[in-house]
């Protein structure tokens, strides 16, 4: 027996190649199958199962795309309801692959289909669970999603959840090895750990989901301070209940080349979205007007999914020569399918035909520092409200990325302000957000909040409630 947990670091996402005696397993794939077809074909193993631990809502899984290349079957827990042929498996059932058996533990909280799967080896041996987002590491999964597909309230699928974690999670032996669908940066929960794998014994000794005296209690710890989920979950759950387009025909569409002229004419007739995934440190000397700026050096899909929302946007991409493909995998793992081309030869082939161009007006923190009068000077530090809250420049407002489209209304556009997050990854975001929609009254920090502090500008860690909006 052998199990491989194939991590995704910008979506924080974990999928699980379990291999026995010729067969295989695959739990949570990922969109893009051909890694998968790859390690099948080099292993010599025949794909037997495909087990999906829920719909999930952060991504779009490779489960329909799998099943047709191999014939395998795909595997839900109780309650799911997908259009498309699969097993939906009852609670306990087993499914043997090589001399491993798979046991099916249905665990309703996070949303009512979810089931954690437990693998038993070949002695016999409850040997590791994979819980999806039932169980994370230091976490549970959030119980807010599934509200609208059941009529519940957050606090009855919380309540779920506690009976799914103390009646099938907790009684399984300590030494019992968990693997989690997600870990820290993943939007599903809100305190994970940056461990990837953990024994389940350690989980009951230091998550705090897990260590609640009682039910009440339990529900209200997991369902405080949860922030709205991302625009784009809704369309990803749909993707995965229902089906969607073939990555491949995705892929082959995206890597449609653009001249400069025709760039601009497909940007002008089509209503699309101007994606510039280069690093800020580069796009903020110049840009094609209007673009957003999101790194693919970064949490570039889930930004873009939280930024963009509508999956069915169409999309125009200006990107480092030579990564065009990995972006439109990108974009695809989240459900943004609608790519329509790239800029031929980048943003060079843009300057040399002497296009019109933008810039973000952006200064180092030294400079930030000989300019700040905090008494006077507008400060909008977009980092998440528990990092301002940690520490920030004195007199800062809290203005989190993931809430641009609620506070950008309410900027004063003759009102000079200063932007920053923690390292120049966010604030480019915002930059070209605010650009694009006509604000130019503002100076980005370069380096962000990391080299604001290296330079003796005064902080505080005082939070006051009237200069924090909430994400």
């Amino acid at each position: 027996m052998n199990v491989e947990q194939i991590y995704t670091g910008c979506l924080a996402q974990g999928a699980y190649y379990i291999t026995s005696n010729g067969e295989a397993a695959i739990i949570d794939p990922l969109r893009e199958v051909k890694p998968y077809l790859d390690k099948l074909d080099k292993d010599g193993v025949k794909l037997k199962y495909i087990f999906e631990t829920h719909f999930h809502a952060d991504f779009v899984s490779g489960h329909v795309d799998l099943g047709k290349a191999t014939g395998a079957d795909i595997v839900y827990g109780p309650n799911a309801q997908p259009e498309f042929d699969c097993i939906v498996a009852k609670d306990e059932q087993v499914f043997e692959i090589g001399n491993v058996k798979i046991k099916v533990l249905h665990t309703p909280g996070h949303t009512m289909e979810s089931t954690t799967y437990l693998l038993i080896n070949e002695n016999g041996k409850d040997y590791a669970i994979f819980s999806g987002d039932t169980l994370f590491l230091g976490d549970v999964g959030r119980p807010d999603l599934a509200q609208k597909a059941t009529s519940m309230t957050q606090e009855e699928l919380a309540g779920h959840l506690y009976d799914s974690l103390m009646n099938k999670i907790m009684p399984l032996a300590d030494d019992v090895t968990v693997y989690p669908g997600h870990g820290a940066g993943s939007a599903c929960g809100k305190n994970m750990s940056t461990d990837t794998v953990d024994t389940l014994g350690n989980q009951k000794k230091t998550n705090y989901a897990l260590n609640q005296p009682d039910k009440a209690a339990f529900v209200e710890a997991v369902t405080d301070g949860l922030l709205p989920p991302p625009a784009y979950f809704g369309a990803n759950v749909a993707m995965n209940k229902k089906g969607y387009k073939n990555v491949d025909s995705v892929i082959e569409q995206g890597l449609t080349a653009l001249s400069p002229k025709e760039f601009e004419t497909a940007a002008e007739s089509t209503g699309a979205l101007i994606l510039d995934t280069r690093d800020s440190a580069v796009f903020h000397k110049g840009f094609v007007p209007q673009s957003i700026n999101i790194g693919i050096k970064g949490d570039f899909a889930p930004w873009v999914g939280a930024l963009i929302g509508d999956v069915k946007q169409p999309l125009l991409l200006v990107t480092e020569e030579g990564t065009e493909e990995e972006v439109i995998i990108r974009l695809s793992r989240v459900g943004f399918d609608n790519v329509a081309g790239y800029l031929k030869g980048g943003f060079d082939a843009w300057k040399s035909e002497n296009k019109e161009i933008d810039t973000v007006n952006r200064i180092s923190a030294e400079e930030f520092k000989s300019r700040l009068n905090v008494d006077k000077d507008i400060v909008y530090d977009i980092r998440k409200e528990s990092e301002w809250s940690a520490e920030h420049v004195e007199e800062a407002y809290n203005r989190p990325l993931a809430s641009i489209n609620k506070w950008v209304k309410d900027i004063n556009p003759d009102e000079h302000f200063y932007v920053h997050c923690a390292g120049g990854y966010r604030s480019m975001i915002a930059s070209s957000i605010l650009q694009a929609r006509g604000y130019r009254n503002f100076t980005e920090v370069e380096g962000g909040f990391d080299a604001i502090s290296k330079v003796g500008i005064q902080k505080t860690d005082f939070v006051c409630q009237s200069k924090v909006m909430k994400e």
